[in-house]
């Protein structure tokens, strides 16, 4: 397949102005340049993508529209065919998702002596984390600290992050890495054995650790044969459709629902963790998505419809880039590690118009514009606009086979497409990758 030749033009523009991209500088933006950006550019700012949820304990709240039609929706349980008094499962710990967030919860409870069921609406692994690709960043080296990754994601949070949670997240950041070199996982190594560690958009210090860039398919693959040597009870197929409360209105436990037999079945437990993904599933304004088939914001609406509340559900985090060609891969994740790299995003015109390390809503939005707003973006054969990633610069600042050792999965893909990475860009649009929001939780993630 490859790149049809009125393509091709645009990438001949494109290695005509790469000598001297490689000694441009593009500056960071200020304060000011990235509220002007966000607000005219971000979908989160679309006023027709929002509205305000009706009922709940969020009521007259703006949600993007596609979860406000879950969340206002009757339930799919009809109490005439769920009888509770039958108990199909007793357990101390039900963890409601199989990736590696739940997964990992199931160990966890384990190793503490909790008897555990975990069920999954797909297959155990069917998840996100087996499409994640850039790494796991924690600060681990010497030039860093918690404290520092703690500034950057405020930073990037637009300092509307919940702090006690970010608190929390960086400094079990370095713990988790070594929990899962522990458990076997393949990390990049320098030849005298020190984790290669790089940069990603926002971040002041190199920390992104990552497995070439098989980062949640190798996580995974740890977590999951763990999961399988300990015999923890694991239900596939098998999604939570409506959460049970006591009469003091605690949760204890679930109904779930058998998709191969459509039979609804009880599980009694003293804790239920949510870990079911996102919602990337029910593309928000139309945009592709990163999410495997089954992020279709499933813990979210039970949660809800057990009095859960919901925080920062206005914001949806789509990434820089996602394949825009071939159109078969629309929309699949092309790892910011390639940015982190030397990979350059260019327009039609062969022109940088964005620091490469900006933030992803930044770097989202300055596509966006470049693409829908100053007409510079590149056109597919079906109407898709994208700009390049000019990946070729990995191996011309990195040293050839730079590409071929940190990059394989990208190199493999693309080649079945009849596109060398190496010596051709890759077309890239955002696409929608994380939900920023979820049910409101304490540290304790309770």
């Amino acid at each position: 397949m490859g790149y049809p030749e009125a393509m091709q033009e645009s990438i001949k523009k494109l290695e005509a102005t790469r000598a001297f991209r490689l000694q441009q500088e593009i500056p960071r933006l200020t304060p000011e340049e990235k509220n002007r950006l966000l607000e005219q550019c971000h979908p989160d700012f679309r006023p027709d993508g929002m509205r305000p949820v009706r009922v709940g304990p969020n009521r007259g709240q703006r949600m993007q529209n596609e979860l406000v039609d879950l969340l206002e929706a009757y339930s799919r349980i009809d109490p005439d065919r769920v009888d509770l008094s039958r108990v199909d499962y007793d357990v101390d710990v039900l963890v409601v998702g199989g990736g590696g967030g739940g997964a990992t919860a199931a160990l966890i409870a384990h190793e503490n002596g909790a008897r555990v069921l975990l069920a999954t609406k797909l297959r155990l692994g069917d998840a996100n984390t087996m499409m994640a690709e850039g790494g796991i960043a924690a600060a681990t080296q010497p030039n860093d600290s918690p404290y520092l990754h703690f500034l950057d994601t405020i930073g990037g949070g637009r300092f509307q992050n919940k702090r006690e949670l970010v608190r929390a997240l960086v400094h079990d950041a370095p713990l988790i890495v070594e929990w899962l070199k522990d458990l076997g996982a393949m990390f990049d190594t320098h030849p005298g054995g020190d984790l290669v560690v790089s940069f990603a958009g926002g971040h002041c210090r190199r920390r992104v650790h990552s497995c070439k860039d098989l980062s949640g398919m190798e996580f995974m693959r740890v977590i999951r044969d763990e999961l399988w040597n300990r015999r923890i009870a694991v239900l596939e197929f098998s999604p939570a459709v409506e959460l049970l409360l006591d009469e003091g209105g605690r949760c204890a436990g679930a109904v779930l629902m058998n998709l191969e037999t459509g039979e609804h079945l009880i599980v009694r437990a003293r804790a239920v963790i949510l870990a079911t993904g996102g919602i990337g599933r029910l593309h928000p304004n139309r945009f592709p998505t990163t999410n495997h088939y089954g992020a279709t914001a499933d813990g979210l609406v039970i949660a809800y419809r057990a009095g859960a509340r919901l925080l920062h559900m206005d914001a949806i985090q789509y990434h820089p880039t996602g394949a825009a060609w071939p159109e078969q891969m629309l929309g699949q994740l092309i790892t910011e590690a390639l940015r982190g790299n030397g990979a350059q995003l260019v327009n039609v015109h062969g022109e940088r118009f964005i620091n490469e390390l900006e933030t992803r809503d930044l770097t989202s939005s300055a596509i966006i514009r470049e693409v829908r707003d100053r007409k510079k973006g590149v056109r597919t054969p079906t109407g898709m606009e994208g700009v390049w990633l000019d990946t070729p610069l990995i191996d011309i600042r990195g040293g050839e086979g730079k590409l071929d050792r940190m990059f394989a999965g990208i190199v493999h893909r693309f080649r079945e497409y009849g596109i060398d990475v190496h010596k051709e860009p890759i077309l890239v649009f955002p696409t929608q990758h994380y939900q920023n929001g979820g049910v409101e939780i304490d540290p304790e993630g309770k």
